[in-house]
């Protein structure tokens, strides 16, 4: 159940998937891709292209999800599929691998199974979602929200960018509107492979692990009101500055945030935004909208740092006299990875050769979604420096072909 992979044949999709909103950059590889635009529409010809010349059966839904079908002879066609991919989307100016590593990296290990005389028993699936990173439409996770049934189909269609383009209008007009709806939970299995964006790979030595667990996240939306008064003017105990007492607020998120590590391990906690008004240099600062977003992989260890966050905001309203409020508009509880897809990475790894080190996600990823309807697991190939949504993430290329590799061992034993 060794697969061996093409690596020139996976490296060379993935560079040609890189022109497709290229950025002049000093250093390393850029691209900006968002959903529905001409890059996109390029990303996606080319990706059909390459699932068709694989013998592939293509469908589109109608937020844009691509997949590709393979169903061999030895494969019951009405059975569950095992799936796997990623998104072919990118933040403004990110790299090139984030995503489409894992869209072909699936494609090539269904080609190496392909190659090998694998006969699976189950049809097995290469899908690319619909804009993951969330730069254009959504907050991210959009095609498998609505793969996942967490989103209806009318909803996502109608979503809005900023120049008042809705998903349904972008999609169509780089003819990927396409019908009907992806549906999860009809899979056997999904497995997605992704860059790690840390540094854990890289400091084991190891090319590849296997993900036991992603982070939940919440974001937070603080308002802190005060009066908005003359620098020069203004006695320092007659103030109601909302600039200081937002800033006591950053530090106890950060506060609880460490305390919370301290038990964990893994807990995280930001204050990542910040608009103060009227931003005037002598004036007392009025009002502070504050983005907070809170991510571990125990939800109750989330919930600890977000009501931390309320005392501090009941603390400043006693103390400094401002008023606040706090919305808690987006909130996913993390997702464990099952053991039996889990098992069958490690088996895939230890056949290989390769030591697949057991690491948890501190990103998001659509397999969150899709873990909420069928058995899913996940693997992370090596990232020099940690660096991620930037030119100069990189993966080796021989580092790319062995996290594929156990890609595809897993695919194999799944589909079996």
């Amino acid at each position: 159940m060794d697969v061996t992979v093409d690596g020139e044949r996976l490296r060379a999709d993935i560079e040609q998937n890189a022109e497709f909103g290229a950025l002049d950059v000093e250093e390393g590889r850029g691209r900006t891709v968002l959903a529905g635009t001409d890059a996109n529409r390029r990303a996606r010809e080319f990706f059909v292209s390459r699932l068709e010349d694989a013998g592939l059966d293509v469908r589109v839904d109608a937020v844009g999800n691509v997949v590709g079908r393979l169903t061999p002879p030895s494969a019951d066609p009405d059975a569950a599929p095992v799936a796997a991919g990623s998104h072919l989307d990118s933040v403004p100016a990110g790299g090139i691998f984030d995503g489409p590593l894992g869209v072909y990296g699936a494609l090539e290990a269904v080609r190496a199974m392909q190659d090998a005389g694998v006969e699976p028993t189950r049809p097995v699936e290469v899908v690319s979602f619909t804009e993951e990173e969330g730069q254009r439409f959504a907050d991210g996770l959009l095609g498998s929200s609505v793969a996942t049934g967490r989103r209806p189909v009318e909803e996502a269609l109608a979503l809005e960018d900023a120049d008042g383009v809705s998903l349904d209008t972008a999609l169509d007009e780089i003819g990927f509107r396409g019908e009907g709806r992806v549906d999860a939970r009809e899979w056997d299995a999904w497995v997605e492979l992704h860059v790690e964006q840390s540094t854990r790979l890289e400091s084991a030595g190891v090319p590849v692990g296997v993900v036991t667990d992603i982070t939940g996240i919440t974001h937070c939306h603080v308002t802190v009101e005060g009066e908005a008064d003359h620098a020069g003017a203004t006695p320092m105990a007659d103030r109601t500055d909302a600039l200081a007492a937002a800033s006591e607020v950053v530090l106890d998120v950060e506060r609880a945030a460490r305390d919370a590590a301290d038990r964990t391990g893994t807990a995280v906690g930001t204050v990542g935004s910040l608009d103060v008004t009227p931003n005037a240099t002598n004036v007392v600062p009025g009002r502070v909208e504050l983005g907070v977003d809170v991510r571990d992989v125990d939800y109750g260890t989330m919930n600890e740092v977000v009501d931390r966050t309320r005392d501090a905001l009941d603390r400043v309203v006693a103390e400094r006299g401002v008023e606040t409020s706090f919305e808690r508009p987006f909130d996913v509880e993390p997702v464990a990875m099952d053991e039996r897809v889990r098992a069958a990475s490690h088996e895939a790894a230890a056949t290989a050769g390769l030591d697949a080190p057991d690491l948890h996600s501190g990103a998001a990823h659509d397999t969150m979604h899709v873990g909420r309807c069928t058995d899913v697991g996940m693997l992370f190939a090596r990232s020099r420096d940690g660096v991620s949504h930037n030119p100069k993430e990189w993966t080796d290329w021989d580092d790319c072909a062995a996290a594929v590799r156990v890609l595809a061992g897993t695919l194999a034993r799944l589909s079996r």
